[in-house]
């Protein structure tokens, strides 16, 4: 099963016999320059989305509170459940997520689906931008709800780290910080509290994983990015990033290529948490 659709076959997608479910995930990390507000997915998703898509709320559905844990927790699986059902997912339908381009928000989506335990998720290639069809206004939309679906979370093993995790996987394996290089190397740290990087980590900014229109490499370009970085599928291999949201496009990105990756959902933020964590600077691992 890919990990990822192209805007085409999502178009013939919706008027096949099984439709996805649509999930528009549209988040920002940063505040919107202009207004120096807070980035409003539900208002974009209101002005206009792809027809028929469900507005999922990364901060209150796919994570829980911030805290020592992280800017991005793991949700609680009864609030993550419930809105997947409310969004018309079932075990057996197929969902493709998407966001406002930069794809870290989507994949965030599918990598909470795929580890608990669903079996056909993908990530619109692009975003909204790469999609050339109608959209549809909150308020021209249909008024009733998608159909309850019955999906219930199942978490697998193996496909999460804690601290410890991580710390371990960075002597004993590959682990990859997605964050940019300035903030890996310790030189700007705009979000949390201390600069730097776990040490042993190696940097891999999400951003090589796309080309210029936000598109992904292809699978063969992708292997050789990560080939690079030591990274084969006899390696275990482990990502993170600030709060565990852009990581998971990078686990995406992985997946694309072939490579199985775990997922440092904490990340960061969570490791900064901790002040006798110890913390590397400058462009070396260690």
């Amino acid at each position: 099963m890919n990990a990822i659709i192209s805007a085409s076959e999502l178009a013939d997608a919706l008027r096949s016999e099984r439709p996805p479910v649509l999930l528009d995930v549209r988040w920002q990390l940063s505040t919107a320059a202009a207004s120096g507000q807070p980035f409003d997915g539900r208002a974009a998703y209101a002005s206009g989305h792809i027809p028929g898509a469900v507005f999922v709320d990364l901060d209150r559905e796919l994570a829980s509170t911030p805290g020592p844990r992280g800017r991005h927790p793991l949700p609680d699986l009864d609030v993550f459940g419930a809105a997947m059902r409310r969004a018309g997912v079932s075990a057996g339908t197929p969902v493709v997520a998407y966001d406002g381009g930069i794809g870290w928000a989507a994949a965030r989506a599918w990598w909470l689906l795929r580890w608990t335990g669903h079996p056909d998720v993908r990530v619109l290639d692009g975003g909204l931008p790469a999609w050339d069809g109608p959209l549809e206004a909150e308020a021209s939309a249909p008024a009733s709800a998608p159909t309850e679906g019955d999906f219930v979370p199942k978490p697998a093993g193996g496909a999460v780290l804690d601290a410890d995790g991580a710390a371990a996987l960075a002597r004993s394996g590959v682990l990859l910080d997605a964050r940019a290089g300035e903030r890996y190397r310790g030189e700007v740290e705009p979000i949390d509290p201390v600069g730097g990087h776990i040490p042993g980590a190696l940097s891999a900014p999400t951003s090589d994983n796309v080309d210029a229109d936000g598109r992904f490499r292809p699978a063969a370009e992708l292997r050789a990015r990560f080939g690079e970085l030591g990274v084969t599928r006899d390696v275990p291999v482990g990502v993170y990033c600030g709060s565990g949201v852009s990581a998971a496009h990078e686990v995406l990105a992985l997946e694309v290529a072939g490579i199985p990756a775990a997922l440092y959902v904490g990340s960061w933020s969570e490791w900064t948490s901790d002040p006798a964590r110890p913390v590397a600077v400058g462009p070396d691992p260690q």
